[in-house]
This record gives C-alpha cells, sequence and structure tokens, in this order.
C-alpha cells in the first residue's frame, strides 16, 4: 500500500519509515523538519522510489489537502507530536499546537480526502494515530496499563497527547472515519535525538560530561525497541481492528537509575574512560510532575495480532551504546546546530 507517514523523519517516525519501505510499501513521508527531525535518519530509503518526501506542518490546511490530492495514499500513519516532556513545561502551547490543532487539521484532510475516494478503496482505507502511554497518567508500585485503563494525563505533553486520542476517536465515532490508535512504551535505539534519557547518557558519556539523573532515579519506564515498535506499528495499520485501541510494551519494566548504569556498564566496554562512567553520575532536581511509574499489558496485541517484542532489553541497550560509538558523526552535528543537552522544564509557577 501507499502511506502516507507524518514525522517520518523524526526517531520513530524513521524507524517505520525504513520498516515500511522495506516490507515493499509505497511511503510519502511528510515531516516539517523541527529541531529533533533529521533527513539522515531516513538516508537509507530516500534514494528509493517507493519513498517521496514532503516538508510541510500538518497544522497548514491548504497544504495537507494537496499532498493528499496528490500522492492518493492507501492509508495514514500519524506520529508527527512534540514530544520532550521537558520542553512541554517551558512552552506548553507548542505542544498544544501541533499534537491538538495538527491532529485535528489532518483528521479533516484525511477525512475530505476519504470521503472522495471510489467504494473499494474508501472501504480499504485507515488512520492510524501514534500515541504514549504517559496519557494514563501514573502507576504505583504495582499493575499495569491496558486499554481500558481511563485517561489522567500528568504534563502539558502527555494532555496534549490525550487531546489528540480523543479527536481521533471522536472523528471514529462521529463520522465513521476508519481509525485504530496505539499507545507505547518508552522507545530507545539508533537515531533518537539527545534530549531523552538514553541518548543523553551516552552522549554525555562519551564527551565526559556529567550525567543527570532527575530526582532518586526510581522511576519506573517499561522500555521498547523502536524497531520492535515499527513492526507492532505496521502490523496493526494492516490488520488492527477498526476503532480499537492496541497497547504497544517492550515487557521491560526498570528504574531509571538501574538504566543508566546499564549503559554506563556497556559504555565501560566501547568507550572506556579514565575512571568508570557510573562514576558521572549526578542526582538533580526532579522535573514538575514527573510520573513515578509506567508499564504496560500488551496481551491484547499478542491476542488479536500475535505480536511480541523481538529484542531483549540487555541486546538493545548494547546494540544502541554501539550506535552512538559508531556514529559519533550523527549526534556531533546535532550538537554543531547548538543542542548541547541544557537542563529544561524547571519552570515553576
Amino acid at each position: 500500500m501507499k502511506i502516507l507517514i507524518t514525522g517520518g523523519a523524526g526517531f520513530i517516525g524513521s524507524a517505520v519509515v525504513r520498516k515500511a519501505v522495506a516490507d515493499g510499501h509505497e511511503v510519502v513521508n511528510l515531516d516539517v523538519l523541527s529541531y529533533s527531525a533529521n533527513l539522515e535518519n531516513v538516508a537509507s530509503v530516500a534514494g528509493s522510489p517507493a519513498y517521496a518526501f514532503e516538508e510541510a506542518d500538518i497544522c497548514d490546511a491548504p497544504r495537507m489537502a494537496e499532498i493528499f490530492a496528490r500522492h492518493q495514499p492507501d492509508a495514514v500513519m500519524h506520529l508527527a507530536a512534540e514530544s520532550h516532556n521537558d520542553r512541554a513545561i517551558d512552552g506548553p502551547l507548542a505542544f498544544v499546537r501541533s499534537n491538538v490543532l495538527g491532529t485535528a487539521v489532518l483528521l479533516e484532510a484525511a477525512r475530505a480526502y476519504w470521503n472522495g475516494l471510489p467504494a473499494e478503496r474508501k472501504a480499504a482505507f485507515r488512520f492510524h494515530h501514534v500515541s504514549t502511554d504517559e496519557v494514563f497518567g501514573a502507576l504505583g508500585e504495582d499493575g499495569a496499563f491496558t486499554e481500558e485503563t481511563p485517561y489522567d494525563p500528568n504534563s502539558p505533553y502527555s494532555a496534549s497527547k490525550a487531546g489528540a486520542d480523543h479527536l481521533v476517536r471522536a472523528w471514529g465515532r462521529t463520522y465513521g472515519f476508519p481509525v485504530v490508535i496505539t499507545n507505547c512504551a518508552n522507545n530507545y535505539g539508533p537515531y533518537q535525538f539527545p534530549e531523552k534519557l538514553i541518548p543523553t547518557v551516552i552522549v554525555r558519556a562519551m564527551e565526559g560530561k556529567t550525567i543527570p539523573v532527575y530526582g532518586d532515579g526510581r522511576q519506573v519506564r517499561d522500555w521498547l525497541h523502536v524497531d520492535d515498535h515499527a513492526e507492532a506499528l505496521l502490523l496493526v495499520l494492516a490488520k488492527g481492528r477498526l476503532g480499537e485501541t492496541y497497547c504497544i510494551g517492550g515487557d521491560s519494566d526498570h528504574r531509571n537509575l538501574e538504566i543508566v548504569k546499564i549503559l554506563c556498564a556497556e559504555l565501560d566496554k566501547v568507550a572506556p574512560a579514565n575512571t568508570p562512567h557510573a562514576e558521572k553520575i549526578t542526582f538533580v532536581a526532579d522535573r514538575p510532575g514527573h510520573d513515578f511509574r509506567y508499564a504496560i499489558d500488551a496481551a491484547k496485541l499478542k491476542a488479536e495480532l500475535g505480536w511480541e517484542p523481538s529484542t531483549p532489553l540487555d541486546q538493545g541497550l548494547a546494540e544502541t551504546v554501539r550506535w552512538y560509538v559508531e556514529n559519533r558523526d550523527w549526534w556531533q552535528a546535532i550538537r554543531e546546530k547548538g543542542f548541547h543537552s541544557e537542563r529544561l522544564g524547571l519552570a515553576k509557577g
């Protein structure tokens, strides 16, 4: 099929683009190329006749209509979003604009296009909205999120994604628009912009800088390799039941401090410093509204579509460390553009 993928130059989006092209699909990569997007992430498929790129803002309704009309996609995978919690604390309206307004504009453009399709193509069309487990809020010491967990977002970012989820569901129920939603765990892997935990640890360690850990590091996250996520997303697009939500997890719950120490131990093997990297760990002020624990029960996805994550966490983390060590040029180019892992998200009151 021909898939319109929004945010395809970002971390997760580019993994989906690469996987979709490898699987034989045609891809239209639509990305506004914000600070965290990078066309180097899709360089391996950029020369394929199955790949096209459109630089555009999903909030631009006329441009969205024109792109749908010209490319005539069979499906949409909507991954374009502002996603960094710290940035959302400092500038929440940008997240509302991109994640809520942008989703609404895209939905309307897609719905108008869908309404004009011949009956057979209209019946086959899909709009897959990719979201996060953060919309469900925080867990205590046990339990896990499921598709039935009530929404309870605690940050501007998660609230904006929850708003987008509600819009997608509403378009499905009100207009009969063929939607499916997925909510995923924390992703990791190659090409992740170095503002998130794992690449921040690796890159700062390689630069000989301190390694910041928020609060006491006891927060728990479920970790999912980005390639496993991309596989699950394409499976849901093809076979998921319309109107349904599917939770996608890595079945790898660990405290943040545990993850940092695993990364430091791996760095000691492949990029040793004068002292063990773990000695650079520094505890810093926690992020306001920092959720304590996320965990996902992906039983529905396993039962209905047979999907399970295939990358063990220790293997995935080791491969991720090696990728950043071997691809220094990729992240140094980001540093040269002025991003130096500055601390964000400490706004108060």
